[in-house]
């Protein structure tokens, strides 16, 4: 995950660093530094001169100058350009793009930066840019599951068609039962048939009860009963899986939303494909026009070298993305991590 974006982000800025080194011209600068008598960088000899100077009391200055060099707004937008390409190849978001450009102009236009460390000081700001894209907070899930007196929590997966939200639920049950709590899956994607089947299969597999009506049954209706049974039988957790649908259905909103007001789930989860990149951030949007989405988990990371997705969701949408889904096994679904994107970014 990232690799296309690392490797675009990093020429983009060989070439800012290149042109700011053949193109903006040198300016000496003088620095003064503050020096105490004691300090051990001054020799005897110039410890009695400041000594001597009434003016300055104990405090000595010692002057020097370097080479530095300052972009301006029209140089800066120009060197801009070649990052924001990179950006945008790697679809990462407009509003992400901006923030990351006001950011930057604030660090560095008009500022005397070091002859050679050009590249250093824009690398520096990148970094802080991008962490605080991740600054939307988060939901420690098995915490709040602990401490809900009046079980069992309910989460509600939400999301569009393809996007692997049964597989992600699989994946989710098993993660909560390995840490011991009870759970109970609600299939309530009634519109395919074949989901009914592939969610009783991963019960089957996880020994996880599995509550479905007939295919074509009322969803809500589903989740109802459910929820019903896991109150019966002190379940801790209970998943309910939806079918997959576009914004612009209409009736399968509706539908969405009798769901939601009858479950009345802890969690709603958007479940997206990482590699849809912006269009996926577009969907948590129009999804949450209609429902209150909480979290969300990507999936396919483990195939998106591109990660606009990763890097723009939190900040383009407000909600915290909790885990990204790696591979087809029940154990790769990873927690999301900021420190860990950072690093696979290589900045």
């Amino acid at each position: 995950m990232f690799k296309f974006l690392k490797d675009k982000v990093k020429g983009a800025l060989d070439k800012i660093n290149q042109k700011v080194e053949d193109e903006v011209p040198e300016e000496e600068t003088e620095v003064i530094e503050e020096v105490i008598e004691d300090t051990p960088k001054l020799n005897k000899e110039e410890i009695n001169e400041v000594a001597e100077a009434p003016k300055k009391g104990i405090v000595g200055k010692i002057k020097h100058s370097f080479s530095t060099k300052k972009i301006n707004d029209s140089k800066f937008d120009e060197l801009f350009f070649e990052l924001e390409m990179a950006l945008l190849e790697n679809n990462v978001a407009l509003e992400v793009i901006d923030k990351i450009k006001k950011d930057l102009k604030e660090d560095i236009v008009d500022k005397p930066i070091k002859r050679g460390e050009i590249s250093k000081k824009i690398l520096e700001s990148l970094r802080s840019s991008i962490e605080s894209l991740f600054d939307v907070g988060t939901i420690d899930i098995l915490q709040e599951v602990k401490k809900k007196l009046d079980k069992p929590y309910v989460i509600c997966f939400i999301g569009v068609n393809g996007a692997g939200k049964t597989t992600t639920i699989a994946k989710f049950a098993n993660m909560l039962k390995n840490e011991k709590l009870n759970v109970l899956m609600v299939a309530g994607d009634t519109w395919r048939a074949a989901s009914i089947q592939q969610l009783e299969e991963h019960g089957s597999k996880l020994k996880v009860k599995v509550i479905k009506h007939n295919y074509g049954s009322d969803p809500a209706a589903v989740a109802f009963d459910g929820i019903k049974s896991a109150r019966a039988n002190n379940i801790d957790v209970v998943l309910i899986d939806t079918a997959g649908r576009q914004h612009s259905n209409k009736d399968l909103m509706r539908e969405l939303e009798k769901i939601i007001r009858i479950a009345k789930p802890d969690l709603n989860i958007f479940v997206g494909e990482s590699t849809t990149g912006n269009d996926c951030v577009l969907q948590v949007q129009q999804f949450g026009d209609v429902v209150e989405v909480g979290g969300i988990i990507l999936t396919k990371a483990d195939v998106d070298e591109k990660g606009g997705a990763a890097v723009s969701m939190g900040y383009v949408t407000g909600k915290p993305i909790l885990f990204l889904g790696k591979g087809q096994g029940y154990e790769d679904l990873e927690v999301f991590d900021k420190q860990s994107v950072m690093d696979s970014l290589g900045i």
